[in-house]
């Protein structure tokens, strides 16, 4: 299991939604919200068992953060479990026998 990041720039009110939609996605393992100076605000570890009840005071503490602070950064923090690896074709193993295959 490998992990990537990204960065995204988005204003105080259009936070919020981000967070949802990344949430939504479910490759999310973590998202921190910083300012544009790079300085942390909130750095929120995101699970598989984050949902319902959990997400509510989450989103509470962003709609904070983006009443703050005008332009903000999000980092996101995925992986790359679940999706299909790129791997290079083996060729077959040479015939022990040595008998060419029948054409």
């Amino acid at each position: 299991m490998d992990n990537f990041s990204e960065e995204f720039k988005v204003k105080g009110e259009e936070l919020v939604e981000k967070v949802k939609q990344l949430i939504h996605e479910g490759n999310v393992r973590r998202l921190i919200i910083k300012d544009e100076t790079g300085k942390i605000y909130l750095e929120i570890p995101v699970t598989f068992g984050v949902i319902g009840a959990l997400i509510a005071p989450m989103l509470a503490a962003v709609g904070a953060v983006a009443a703050m602070v005008a332009n903000l950064k999000v980092e996101v923090v995925r992986t790359t479990e679940g999706e299909p690896r790129k791997e290079t074709p083996k060729p077959d193993p040479p015939d022990p026998t040595g008998d060419q295959p029948a054409q």
